[in-house]
Order: C-alpha cells, then sequence, then structure tokens
C-alpha cells in the first residue's frame, strides 16, 4: 500500500531531483505546504507572507523503500541545520521540514532527527510537525530539473548535489 509524506529541502526542484531517482519512490509532486493561504502561487510564496515552504509530496512503496531509508536520504540532502536558508536560497519559505500524515510518521520523523543530530556540529532545525495542507505548485514546477538540465541553477546545484548522495544525474 502506498504511503506519502511531505518532505522540504530548501527549493523544491533540488529536492524532487534527489528523491524522483529513488526505487520504491512512485511519485514526487512540487508543491507548497503548512501555509496560511489557499492556493498559493510561486509569487505569493516567494513574497514570505503566506507561511508556505516549498516541498514535495513523496508517494512510496513501502515494501520497497522504508520511510526510515527516505528519512536517512532526507538528512543527507540537504543542510538541516541553516534556519530558512539552503545554499544561496533564503527565505521562509526554504526552510527544512518534514510533514507527516500519521502519529507513527511524526514518531519516525522525531526519531531520524535524533539520530542524524549526532552527524551535524550544530542543531538541526528541521521543522517535524503534521501536515495541514499541500497545494501542488504549478506545472512548469513539476520534474523542472528533468525538464531543465541545462537551466543555470540547476546545473550549478542539482549535479552536485546528486553526485554527493551517489545518484544519477540523469
Amino acid at each position: 500500500m502506498k504511503e506519502q509524506i511531505i518532505l522540504a529541502g530548501g527549493c523544491f526542484w533540488c529536492t524532487e531531483a534527489v528523491f524522483v531517482r529513488i526505487a520504491g519512490v512512485e511519485a514526487s509532486v512540487s508543491g507548497y505546504a503548512n501555509g496560511k493561504t489557499d492556493n498559493p502561487t510561486y509569487q505569493q510564496v516567494c513574497s514570505g507572507t503566506t507561511g508556505h515552504t516549498e516541498a514535495i509530496q513523496v508517494s512510496f512503496d513501502p515494501a520497497v523503500v522504508s520511510l526510515n531509508e527516505l528519512l536517512e536520504l532526507f538528512w543527507k540532502a540537504h543542510d538541516p541545520t541553516t534556519l530558512n536558508r539552503q545554499g544561496a536560497d533564503t527565505g521562509t519559505q526554504y526552510r527544512s521540514g518534514i510533514y507527516t500524515t500519521s502519529e507513527a510518521q511524526l514518531k519516525a520523523a522525531s526519531a531520524s532527527r535524533d539520530k542524524a543530530q549526532a552527524k551535524f556540529s550544530a542543531k538541526i532545525v528541521t521543522e517535524i510537525v503534521p501536515l495541514t495542507k499541500f497545494w501542488k505548485a504549478e506545472d512548469y514546477h513539476q520534474n523542472y530539473f528533468e525538464r531543465n538540465p541545462n537551466q543555470a541553477y540547476c546545473r550549478a546545484t542539482i549535479p552536485p548535489k546528486l553526485a554527493k548522495l551517489g545518484l544519477a544525474a540523469l
């Protein structure tokens, strides 16, 4: 049976590019999590006034890849110790977050954070809370890296991240 979890690790283009390469991940949808504006636009989210974070909705088959395996990858795929920032991307929409869809996920995410903390000298600041709402981002954000591998931001950011994680770029 398929499960879903919402993960935010900075720019959703970068986060999505990682997780779509994982066996057992059946879908990844870029969107906006846990804000106060219904059906926000990218421009609204970037204004920092909606309370949303750029995130991906990961649908996965736990018989192929476990939640714990996905969470381990999540901690490696970004810097969870920087508040409202990933690399050059700054603002509350780039915060690190895990938005859970069940009490079991909330417990697993908290336990994985505690385990991951040993690998970081700075304190992990990742927000771990239940999902209140997820809004799918505009179509041009979906599978962005696969459709725009030569876009300057993507070219500079995503292949090095994938290489660090031992994942193929294309």
